[in-house]
């Protein structure tokens, strides 16, 4: 439980960072704790995150601002491991270092620089640029669907503030349901599969040009056109096949005569040479 002082800060710092977030950065309590803190951070421009929407939550010890909260993020980022605590100075891992005058915005703040940084501590992962821009494509559908999973009872895994995985989007539904709808607008207008984040296969057949369509349109817009033309092509064949076929004796006999002709002709300009 929250001691007055803290629930005071918490109070106050949440009207500020409602009034004035910083760039790329909303955040709000739980409505059941405000010790719990729920944070997106939007891929800011230039980076591999880029349009990303990233999850996570904020948990605040009882007695601060004296003490620093354990971050964490749910979204998969190719950056962090998913819900597990990160060491950073303006985290958990290190109390001692942790200034009373930092609020939630300058730990949010922090937390995006580092994120866009290449520098690694505990729970930070490492993945190529191309691997991090496809968590970026897929964060929205992970986070209103839990990674495609359907919602499963039983507690989260990981202490305090983790996010169960399979819990079907539930979490997130509860703290943001506004940009849940959005997202799920989002998947509607994308078609994108809700079991596995990817487009849908589309069933319309590909469009031709519009000069493919008015030759298609000629030819099948007739059909008196179109029989008149095969039955043409028809009559072609059969007269030439029937001509060949009454006269292919006559053909090879003319043929057979002509070269005994030219043999003997040639036989004897041979010998009057020869005389």
């Amino acid at each position: 439980m929250a001691t007055p002082a803290a629930t005071k800060r918490l109070t106050r710092e949440y009207a500020t960072i409602s009034k004035s977030p910083p760039p790329y950065i909303i955040a709000h309590p739980s409505e059941k704790n405000i010790l719990e803190w729920h944070y997106i951070l939007t891929g800011p421009p230039d980076t591999p995150y880029e349009g990303g929407q990233y999850w996570g939550t904020l948990m605040f010890p009882p007695d601060y601002p004296f003490a620093p909260p354990a971050i964490r993020m749910h979204s998969p980022s190719g950056r962090f491991q998913p819900s597990t605590r990160l060491c950073l100075s303006i985290s958990d891992f290190h109390p001692k270092s942790f200034n009373p005058a930092w609020e939630v915005s300058t730990i949010l703040t922090g937390l995006l620089s580092f994120m866009t940084s290449e520098e690694m501590t505990t729970g930070s992962v490492r993945a190529s640029e191309a691997e991090r821009k496809l968590f970026a494509q897929r964060t929205r559908w992970w986070n209103s669907t839990g990674g495609g999973s359907k919602a499963q009872s039983g507690s989260a895994r990981g202490g305090a503030g983790a996010i169960k995985a399979g819990d079907g989007g539930t979490k997130f539904r509860a703290e943001w349901p506004e940009l849940d709808e959005e997202n799920q607008k989002w998947m509607k207008e994308k078609r994108i599969n809700p079991q596995n984040g990817l487009p849908l296969a589309s069933s319309q057949q590909p469009q031709c040009s519009p000069d493919m369509a008015g030759l298609r349109k000629r030819v099948h817009g007739s059909a008196s056109t179109v029989g008149a033309v095969a039955q043409q092509t028809q009559v072609a064949r059969a007269a030439s096949q029937g001509w060949l076929g009454r006269n292919k004796w006559r053909i090879l006999i003319g043929t057979l005569v002509s070269y005994i002709i030219v043999a003997r002709v040639l036989g004897d300009g041979s010998l009057s040479t020869a005389a």
